[in-house]
């Protein structure tokens, strides 16, 4: 029987899915003890926190934080011991977690790799250690479960946690799936994110990390006061996660503040945000994924240092870096892409220009609405919880523990 899990999460998005994740084992066994590293969604969720997250974004917050990240690592390998989980949930944040399943190889803990490490975009022989250590991998992408049978790797594709998120979303609302991008479900939300039901409506999303959000938010505002985005009228809104670092958020309503005329609303829940939406200006990301999974037309855009940007052309091995274009690339080799505006490309005039293009051209916002569906069409039935839930349960009747 299942007693003890450890789920480990280190990014906001991982947390997410470990909350969700420890809301599903609880529902199946409330008298199962889950501790862990996460923050506040996790605790909520039932689980005991040994630490809380600490992803570092960016090489000078990575060396910054270094010492912090090594305590953790220690603190999380002694809690380890004296525990003893059956079953190991490692959630993405790869450097750490791989760190971690090497380190507890043997200990009798089975281990529950959830949400792959990118070893389709770059550092493609992490296969080789994930092989090694892991005794299964939960994927959430379709296209990796061919890429982790070929290397002989235990793995079963699960579907995408934020489909889970979406039709909690829904449901509150008295809604299902199929009704996304109708009249009603965006009245509904824009009423309930208090916005004006009759108004178009953009939704803002610059990332969660302090580097894109002091690159990219001066593009958004200037592109919120470009004369064709005032001449449709758009009303403005941009979800800001409630544990985003106190400092960054303070930064970004900052910004904000320069915007007089056509403030956007800030909010805390993005999927609210893009099932009120018509379209989306999008930092690289999970959150192309939930736009495309909802039908909501965006132009995606990043920017890096150039040095960063150069060498990451040197070692990745995509095409795109939106999610959504990455997972067309790897199932659908025809049809129109997402834009992608990189650099010096990501600047007001583009962003709105392109905004302008997938709003009035008609073959090409078909086309994308058609890639749209597609994409849904691999996510939709499935739920990532219950599937990694049941997959808990069975590595647990099988751990040395």
């Amino acid at each position: 029987m299942l007693e003890r899990v450890m789920i480990i999460a280190g990014e906001s998005s991982g947390e997410l899915y470990g909350a969700l994740l420890a809301r599903e084992l609880k529902k199946r066994n409330s008298e199962v003890s889950i501790t862990g590293m996460g923050g506040e969604k996790m605790s909520a969720a039932g689980v005991e926190l040994i630490t809380g997250i600490t992803a570092s974004f960016g090489l000078t917050e990575a060396l910054k934080t270094l010492s912090e990240t090594k305590k953790t690592f220690h603190k999380i390998l002694s809690a380890i011991k004296t525990l003893r989980p059956q079953v190991l949930v490692l959630i993405d944040y790869p450097d750490f977690n791989m760190r971690l399943a090497e380190a507890v190889k043997g200990q009798g803990a089975a281990v529950l790799y959830y949400v792959s490490p990118q070893v389709w975009a770059w550092r493609g022989k992490r296969i080789n250690v994930l092989k090694r250590v892991v005794d299964k991998m939960a994927l959430i992408l379709p296209f990796e479960e061919k890429l982790y049978n070929d290397a002989g790797v235990e793995c079963e594709f699960v579907g995408h946690p934020i489909m889970d998120e979406i039709s909690d979303a829904l449901s509150a609302s008295g809604f299902v799936f199929s009704q996304t991008g109708s009249p009603e479900v965006k009245k509904a939300f824009r009423e309930r994110l208090k916005l004006d039901p009759a108004k178009p409506t953009m939704v803002l999303m610059p990332g969660s990390r302090r580097h894109e959000i002091l690159k990219l938010m001066p593009v958004i505002i200037d592109s919120m006061k470009d004369a064709r985005m005032k001449d449709r009228g758009f009303q403005f809104v941009i979800p800001v996660a409630p544990n985003l670092n106190t400092t960054v958020r303070a930064e970004m309503l900052g910004m904000l503040s320069s915007v007089s005329d056509a403030p956007p609303q800030v909010v805390e829940n993005s999927i609210e945000a893009l099932l009120a939406a018509d379209a989306a200006i999008i930092a690289s990301g999970t959150s192309t994924l939930q736009a495309a999974v909802l039908g909501v037309p965006m132009v995606v855009m990043y920017k890096l240092s150039a040095l960063s940007y150069f060498v990451g052309r040197l070692v990745v091995k995509v095409k795109h870096i939106s999610l959504a274009n990455v997972l067309l690339d790897f199932t659908q080799k025809s049809g129109p892409r997402i834009t992608e505006l990189l650099q010096s490309d990501a600047c007001s005039e583009r962003v709105s220009a392109e905004i302008c293009r997938m709003l009035d051209d008609k073959t090409y916002s078909d086309g994308l609405s058609a890639q749209f569906k597609f994409i849904a069409g691999h996510f939709t039935g499935r739920n990532a919880s219950a599937r990694v839930a049941a997959m808990v349960e069975e590595l647990g009747g099988m751990a040395g523990v």
